[in-house]
């Protein structure tokens, strides 16, 4: 009779265990896991027979929840946490081996831990599953953003275009005509301001995808050499070095050239910016069965996390008043997407950022 009673109540245990974990995996907030998981322990300690002496150990998701004593030498039972068949974690509930061996646990107790594992693991697939389509979300918001960008600026840029060539033109005859050194000076401020006004209007064309491509095949060590021909200049006056590093010096990519340049130099400036003196800017080329792929790494403060939906943004810049458009990796952005390509960027070991720029084969 007190076996009945006892199997009952070892039963009820692992019912009651199993009903609360439900309850916790249903009710649980995908910000707060390590939260849900401890109390998953708890219910999972109390539902072994000896309650007292059992400790639980749950790892998932690169979180660790440990309950009961510490113990350096235990026998245990273990089941695999399994996130899209993939192994995520485990759990494993322990007895310390001077007072139990490995028949005190009971068949109930290994098949109890291995629904519970089941249970984790479909908790952690929901989890991954929102955060894929938040993702998803937000960069369809992104992208409707930059298509309303590019619908509008592609009109700025073709009202602006006109009457700046005019004022250039203008500008130009009449520093012909007038001789006064004065005068000059003042027309030579007016024409560069033109001049830079224009370059604005060039990347906003180039945002837009308004500019018509020259796409050809060419080789891309050339290209990577003009460009850091024409930053040298700015790299010695930082005192930054630059560092590039090509499989092969022979990697063909179908590109339109200028904008490839554009590209380039964007980014490489970039880095350039935020690279502290006596470090380096690696640029590294290599091409596979996928693609070409460029990454340029630089050594800097690398970008916060609460800039990442916003980097590629027209007009919104990390940099001081006069230093930047915040056009640059909106155009970047731009040229990729009509290459057929694609941007992306991740932190830099040990501290920096990396631009990864891949090309379709």
């Amino acid at each position: 009779m007190n076996t009945i009673e006892y199997t009952l109540r070892e039963r009820l245990k692992e019912l009651t265990c199993m009903y609360e974990v439900t309850s916790i995996i249903v009710n649980s907030d995908f910000e707060k896991l390590e939260l849900s998981l401890k109390s998953i322990a708890f219910c999972l300690k109390k539902a072994f027979q000896h309650e007292s002496e059992a400790s639980v150990h749950i790892i998932c998701s690169e979180i660790e929840v440990a309950i009961g004593q510490q113990l350096s030498n235990y026998v245990q039972i273990k089941a695999p946490i399994n996130v899209f068949n993939v192994p995520n974690g485990s759990i494993a509930v322990r007895y310390p081996s001077d007072k139990y061996t490995q028949h005190e646990f009971l068949e109930e107790e290994s098949k109890l831990l291995s629904n519970i594992c089941l249970e984790i693991g479909n908790l952690i697939e929901r989890k991954q599953i929102k955060e894929k389509e938040e993702l998803i979300r937000k960069q369809m918001e992104r992208n409707d953003r930059l298509n309303i960008l590019g619908e509008i600026t592609a009109g700025i840029a073709h009202e602006l275009n006109t009457p700046l060539t005019s004022i250039i033109g203008f500008t130009e005859l009449l520093d012909e005509q007038i001789k006064d050194e004065l005068v000059q000076s003042d027309l030579s401020r007016i024409k560069e301001n033109a001049l830079f006004c224009r370059e604005i209007v060039k990347k906003l064309m180039f945002f837009a995808c308004e500019v018509p491509q020259q796409i050809q095949e060419i080789l891309l060590n050339p290209v990577l050499q003009n460009v850091l021909n024409l930053l040298s200049p700015a790299f010695k006056k930082k005192d930054v070095t630059a560092n590039l590093k090509m499989k092969d010096s022979y990697i063909g990519i179908k590109a339109d050239e200028i904008q490839l340049t554009q590209v380039l130099f964007n980014i490489i400036m970039n880095a350039l910016y935020y690279s502290p003196p006596k470090t380096t800017v690696d640029i590294l080329a290599s091409k596979d069965q996928k693609g070409i792929v460029i990454l340029i790494k630089d050594q800097g403060p690398g970008i916060h996390s609460n800039l990442s939906d916003k980097i590629y943004e027209p007009f919104f810049t990390t940099k001081p008043v006069g230093d930047g458009s915040g056009l640059g990796l909106s155009v970047v952005h731009g040229i990729m997407s009509s290459h057929k390509g694609s941007i992306s960027f991740y932190p830099n070991k040990p501290y920096g950022t990396v631009f990864e720029l891949c090309f379709p084969k």
